[in-house]
């Protein structure tokens, strides 16, 4: 069997919830007013998007590197449409690519996101089960 990630998530009172992370960092979930909550903390559906963001983020950054590609600026764009019936799940997921950057070498870039996305990243696996996946890329020239 492979690795476990244990976390622990503590009730602080009211809405709001710390959970803890292997990288020794704790965030905090809460809802909003309208949920009763002070929304002093992250939303658990939105985080979801964050992770899907964050770890094939890190795939194309590694491959930047590995590839030696130039970029200035890179963000990832996650928009989530939400079932209307309870409970709310993502029935369909948009990921935006944006690379910005004055000598962007687009096949080698669109190569690291279709690598990110068809083989190394775990989180647009997992994704893949219940969400429709829309992968888009865009580049920026300076």
């Amino acid at each position: 069997m492979g690795t476990t990630n244990h976390i622990s998530t503590k009730w602080l009172g009211n809405m709001a919830f710390e959970s803890n992370n292997p990288s020794g960092l704790s965030l905090t979930i809460d809802a909003g007013p309208e949920d009763g909550g002070e929304g002093k903390g992250l939303r658990p559906k939105a985080l979801m998007l964050s992770s899907l963001a964050g770890c094939s983020g890190l795939d194309v950054a590694a491959l930047i590197r590995k590839m030696k590609l130039e970029v200035e600026e890179f963000t990832i764009e996650t928009i989530g449409h939400l079932t209307d019936e309870h409970p709310k799940y993502y029935k369909g997921v948009t990921i935006e690519y944006h690379f910005h950057g004055k000598q962007l070498k687009e096949e080698r870039l669109q190569r690291a996101v279709d690598l990110s996305i068809e083989k190394y990243c775990g989180v647009t696996e997992m994704f893949r089960g219940f969400a429709e996946l829309e992968i888009k890329t865009f580049f920026h020239k300076r």
